[in-house]
C-alpha cells in the first residue's frame, strides 16, 4: 500500500479503477456497500468508478501475447483524478501486476488489494498457516502474492498446473461470460482440491471468484480479497471525512 495521507485527500473521495471484468466490479461496489456503517445517503463512500472493459487482457499481457494494459490504467486513473478522487483502489487481482507503474505515474495514494487479502488470510487462519490460492494463472506464475511480505509466517499452497487449465482458468472465464453455475462448480473443485492438500484458508485472489464462490458453499474458510479491500477503503474514506 503507497503512504495514505491524511491530508488534501479530496474529502474521502474514491476511484475506482474497475471493468476487469464488469461483474467483478459491481461486486466490489456492492461489498463496499454492505461494509459501510451507514444510516443514511449522506454517510456512504462518495466513489467515483472508471469501468473501461477495453482495458487489454492482463493475463495475455503477463503472457507476452498481448499488449501492456498500464497506459489504459494511467487513463482512467488520471481522469478519476481529474473528476476529484483522493485515492484509488483496482477491483482486479492480476491488474496489481502494473500497480508500482500506476503509483509512479499517479499522484494518488493507492491501496494494494493483495496486501488487504493476505492481512485477512493471516487473521483468519492463525500463524504459520497453509493458505491455498486461486487466481489466474499471470496471478499466480508472476507470484503476485507469494512475493509479498506475508504477516505470521503463513505458508502458500499453490494449485497444480492440471487445476490451472482444467478448473481455475476455464471457471474465471465462465464467470466473465455469465455462466455461474459453470464457475462455481468449478472452482469450487479447485477449492477441493486445496483443503484435501492441507490448506486452512483459501485466497479467492480474482475479483471474479468471489462472484460464485464464498463462505457459504466452499469446501474451506475463504478469504474474499475484494471484500478486503472493500473495508480498507471504507476505513480510508471514513478517516478522511473525519478530519476534513
Amino acid at each position: 500500500m503507497t503512504e495514505l495521507s491524511t491530508t488534501n485527500a479530496a474529502g474521502g473521495i474514491v476511484g475506482v479503477l474497475g471493468g476487469m471484468g464488469p461483474l467483478a466490479t459491481v461486486d466490489f461496489l456492492t461489498k463496499l456497500l454492505a461494509v459501510t456503517p451507514a444510516a443514511r445517503d449522506q454517510e456512504h463512500v462518495p466513489i467515483i468508478v472508471s469501468a473501461i472493459p477495453q482495458v487489454p487482457d492482463r493475463t495475455q499481457a503477463f503472457r507476452g501475447e498481448g499488449e501492456s494494459p498500464l497506459p489504459s490504467l494511467v487513463d482512467s486513473a488520471r481522469r478519476l483524478k481529474a473528476a476529484g478522487a483522493g485515492m484509488l483502489v483496482i477491483a482486479c487481482n492480476t491488474a496489481h501486476l502494473w500497480f508500482d507503474d500506476l503509483a509512479g505515474s499517479i499522484d494518488l495514494p493507492m491501496i494494494h488489494l493483495v496486501d488487504a487479502a493476505i492481512a485477512d488470510a493471516a487473521a483468519i487462519a492463525g500463524r504459520h498457516a497453509r493458505i491455498g490460492l486461486l487466481g489466474t494463472d499471470a496471478t499466480i506464475a508472476s507470484g503476485l502474492y507469494v512475493n509479498r511480505e506475508a504477516p505470521g509466517g503463513l505458508q502458500w499452497l499453490l494449485p497444480t498446473a492440471r487445476e490451472m487449465t482444467e478448473l481455475i482458468m476455464p471457471g474465471i472465464e465462465a464467470v466473465k461470460a455469465g455462466d455461474r453455475d459453470t464457475g462455481r462448480r468449478q472452482l469450487g473443485a479447485a477449492a477441493e482440491a486445496l483443503r484435501k492438500r492441507g490448506a486452512a484458508a483459501v485466497i479467492l485472489g480474482c475479483t471474479e471468484i468471489p462472484v460464485v464462490l464464498d463462505a457459504s458453499n466452499s469446501p474451506l474458510p475463504v478469504v474474499d480479497a475484494t471484500a478486503a479491500l472493500a473495508r480498507r477503503t471504507v476505513e480510508w474514506s471514513r478517516a478522511q471525512r473525519a478530519v476534513a
